[in-house]
């Protein structure tokens, strides 16, 4: 079956990351980089795999849109609004990988078929795609009335685009939390680690239910399911410790370790970020071929 022609907007960190994971999928095509830095590493990477390159941003883009069908936006927050202005009018599928939180949130695990119609689906953010599928599967069984993200990052994993968007992060992150994993109130917190060596991305969440747990077995087998549910698109993703459940208390201790593809193990923010892109990008591309769409 004829491959769904994909551009990557950004080629910085996560943009030359989840370009190495396109040109693996069986369903894309990696047809287009696009940055704005002739000199950045990702463009020279892409011209080097014989992969066209676009040095003018997503201007460059619009004088050949016929270069690619799905695009991702791997830029800033910032940047995303005018992105999806220019690209849906032309009728192009747009997955956000910026905390700017336009078009609906989705976490694979959780909600990706009630959004894969969309015309721009939102990837939340790293620590939103790590921690929010445990937030779903908890209140899936007894109802949460707050649930509190911490995650930690390495502060070498952490680039210019992830420094300039800490707050849209914290927002997108909690607003998520509730819209998504279903907790009344949320609250999301980001700690960049300077340790050395760099450690993993490491996510605790710790939600409060209504009630006390009254099967605490239940939750624990859901949230182990959920665990192997992202791991089937996020291989480094597993728990570091057994639940913990203590009353109303329920506590859930998460690693992330990265594939390594273009950033070293530790930066398992990024890797899970480019992951789930991908995956929700692999099924707009079976959905679109199924349909019988014209495809560039």
């Amino acid at each position: 079956m004829k491959k769904v022609k994909v551009g990557i907007i950004g080629s910085g960190n996560i943009g030359t990351d989840l370009m190495k994971k396109v040109m693996r999928s069986n369903e894309l095509e990696m047809s287009v980089l696009i940055g704005i830095d002739p000199a950045s590493d990702g463009l020279k990477l892409a011209q080097d795999a014989g992969i066209y390159t676009i040095s003018n941003g997503i201007e460059g883009f619009l004088q050949q849109p016929e270069l690619a069908d799905i695009l991702f936006d791997a830029t800033s927050a910032k940047a995303h609004q005018a992105h999806v202005n220019a690209l849906v009018p032309l009728g192009k599928r747009v997955i956000d990988l910026t905390p700017a939180a336009i078009g609906p949130f989705v976490a694979p695990a959780v909600n990706l078929q009630k959004h894969i119609e969309q015309p721009v689906v939102n990837m939340i953010t790293c620590g939103g795609q790590a921690t929010i599928p445990i937030v779903y599967a908890i209140q899936r069984v007894q109802s949460v009335a707050y649930a509190e993200i911490v995650a930690t990052i390495a502060s070498k994993s952490a680039g210019p685009g992830t420094r300039a968007n800490i707050d849209e992060f914290t927002e997108t992150t909690a607003r998520a939390i509730e819209q998504v994993g279903g907790a009344k109130q949320g609250k999301a917190i980001i700690i960049l680690n300077p340790a050395e060596p760099p450690m993993l991305m490491r996510d605790t969440v710790s939600c409060l239910l209504e009630e006390e747990a009254k099967d605490p077995v239940q939750i624990k087998q859901a949230i182990e399911e959920m665990v192997q549910a992202v791991n089937t698109y996020v291989p480094g993703y597993r728990l570091k410790i057994e639940p913990l459940i203590d009353g109303r208390e329920v506590k859930v201790f998460l690693e992330v370790e990265g594939l390594g593809d273009y950033l070293p193990v530790y930066a398992g923010n990024l890797d899970i970020m480019t992951a789930a892109g991908l995956k929700v990008a692999e099924l707009i591309a079976q959905q679109l071929q199924q349909k019988g769409v014209q495809i560039s």
